[in-house]
């Protein structure tokens, strides 16, 4: 058996301090239903000064895509409202290469009030071109590539920084992302996606909160949530805890990692 869930109280109210903060949970069609998840993403901090939180949408059986990559719409139109509160709520917002040639998406904040977050782009082997939506801006684009792979020093109006790989080569030295996002003044870091990405975060050791979504759909097949090390026994995986939130049909499972690793990752 798990760790036995929780679900939300709905007694909380808003940080009335931060102007984003008012907007988003008082404007009106756009106030926020469930405050308590909002009003705790508020509070938490990182222990480097960085607080980063990971998302992922997902089918009941595990997937964020079809096989073919097709993944609109997996979780309905109360989750995605959600991902623009968190954009909106965040410095930052992370997205791998692979989200954006499968999806090209924009990363702003359109369906709530509240800022567009400064969209970061992980490019380790620098694939991308600048046809791709990300890199006309506004909002700004960082695009973060390996520091031995040579190049221009922009892609469309988005700068380029340059990272020391992962370990044994694979990605990015996440912790250097994060340490780069700092310098920039971006304390408040959201990952959301795709799976790869977030997996590598989880796998790093560098997730605060994570948050996922499940909807209630079966594909069958598809394109796995997370990617992570083998666990040979249940007791070889990572026990969480978590709280429960309604988002329309979609159930969101708000999980409070502190940095903590999958004991295969370790």
């Amino acid at each position: 058996m798990g760790t036995p869930h929780r679900i939300a109280s709905e007694s909380a109210r808003p940080d009335p301090q931060a102007q984003a903060w008012q907007n988003l949970l008082c404007g009106g069609d756009d106030a926020a239903a469930d405050l308590p998840l909002y009003s705790e993403l508020r509070r938490e901090t990182g222990c480097d000064g960085s607080f980063v939180l990971g998302r992922i949408a997902q089918t009941l059986d595990g997937r964020i895509a079809t096989a073919n990559g097709a993944s609109f719409w997996i979780s309905g139109p109360d989750d995605i409202l959600h991902t623009h509160r968190l954009r909106a709520l965040f410095d930052a917002v992370v997205v791998g290469a692979g989200t954006v040639q499968a999806d090209d998406p924009l990363l702003t904040t359109r369906a709530c009030a509240g800022p567009s977050p400064v969209r970061v782009i992980l490019d380790t082997e620098r694939r991308l071109a600048s046809a791709y939506r990300v890199f006309a801006g506004p909002p700004r684009t960082l695009v973060m590539v390996a520091d031995d792979r040579p190049g221009p020093v922009r892609i469309g109006t988005a700068e380029i920084i340059a990272i020391p790989r992962g370990p044994e080569g694979v990605g990015l030295d996440l912790a250097a992302v994060l340490k780069a996002l700092r310098d920039h003044g971006l304390l408040r870091v959201f990952v959301e996606g795709g799976g790869i990405t977030v997996s590598r975060f989880l796998a790093a050791g560098l997730l605060d909160r994570l948050h996922v979504t499940v909807a209630p759909l079966l594909l069958g097949s598809g394109i796995p949530s997370f990617t992570l090390p083998q666990a040979l026994r249940p007791d070889d995986g990572l026990r969480l805890d978590w709280t429960l939130h309604h988002l329309g049909e979609d159930i969101l499972f708000d999980i409070r990692l502190g940095r903590a690793r999958p004991p295969t990752c370790c």
